[in-house]
């Protein structure tokens, strides 16, 4: 028996994502929070991206302007390799279940990230959709954003296009860069359009991998962290190498192997890896484009 309801599912394919609260308990919850808070101070001690991933790139991502004073760590890449409580967070709670529910029975683990917005901090993540960046053989992924903190409307929420996942693939390469986000022309009718997702500290926001998405700078008092973990139906096959590898890639966490894979015809370029510790800085790569949040929105 599922665990959301026909009309949560129902939700989901309509608007292409769902908010489900309490889908980790409380003691996890706040093991979550201990461990990104110890990450937080240790990041105090360095002055740039620090720490090793499987294949080189930093964990831990620093936004520019973080001082020992004034930490901030945005990014932690692959939490699972380093945390039991976000591996178990990952692969054994309420929120595993609801991806099952949604593209399963049978689910493996694609890759994991922390990104975080501190009080103060000018991280925005520009509009973009999830697929171009982990094209798959077929379009059942999830990417499941689990809310460490409380949501609110001004801590630089994720914002939303309601039924995008429907339309088209946006491309990410313009003038013959990557830039990891959609032309200003989408952008701009993307902002018009944007519906914010908050919730309190446990929530999880279900986001199909064609859905439009985005956030604002952190203008609040209070810090933004989710964990984000992707997921894909098993017979799913990666068409590009993980932005993110991790040990863990082809875990399944629902059900069973099948030895099969299911083609869906579509056409996208590929994506451009990222070689540095997180994909903030190809977003970063074109400063003329308009693509960026004013807040509060005009």
């Amino acid at each position: 028996m599922g665990v959301l309801s026909k009309e949560q599912r129902q939700q989901f394919w309509s608007n292409g994502y769902l908010i489900i609260e309490n889908v980790v308990d409380a003691d996890l919850l706040t093991a979550m929070q201990d461990d990104f808070s110890k990450w937080v101070e240790e990041s105090r001690g360095f002055c740039e991206p620090y720490g090793d991933t499987i294949d080189g790139r930093p964990r831990f991502d620093l936004e520019p302007g973080h001082t020992p004073a004034k930490p901030a760590l945005r990014r932690v890449n692959a939490p699972i390799e380093v945390s039991q409580t976000y591996f178990e967070a990952m692969a054994s709670t309420r929120m595993t279940d609801c991806v099952a529910d949604l593209i399963g029975p049978d689910v493996k683990f694609h890759h994991s990230k922390i990104n975080s917005k501190l009080p103060g901090g000018h991280t925005a993540v520009k509009w973009h959709q999830d697929f171009p960046f982990t094209p798959h053989s077929n379009d059942d992924l999830i990417t499941a954003l689990l809310m460490v903190d409380e949501v609110t409307p001004d801590n630089g929420p994720l914002e939303v296009v309601a039924g995008s996942h429907k339309g088209e693939l946006h491309g990410l390469w313009h003038n013959g860069i990557f830039t990891g986000s959609v032309a200003d022309t989408v952008a701009r009718d993307c902002q018009q359009k944007a519906i914010t997702c908050i919730g309190p500290a446990g929530s999880v926001c279900l986001m199909h991998t064609r859905l439009l998405h985005g956030s604002a700078p952190n203008l609040g008092e209070h810090s933004r962290t989710l964990f984000i973990c992707v997921y894909s139906a098993e017979d799913a096959v990666p068409y590009s190498s993980n932005p993110m590898p991790t040990e863990f890639e082809g875990l399944v966490v629902r059900g069973e192997k099948s030895n099969k894979v299911r083609s869906t015809s579509y056409e996208i370029e590929l994506p451009q890896k990222p070689t540095t510790a997180s994909f903030f800085d190809q977003q970063a790569r074109n400063p003329d484009s308009t693509n960026f949040y004013a807040w509060p929105p005009e």
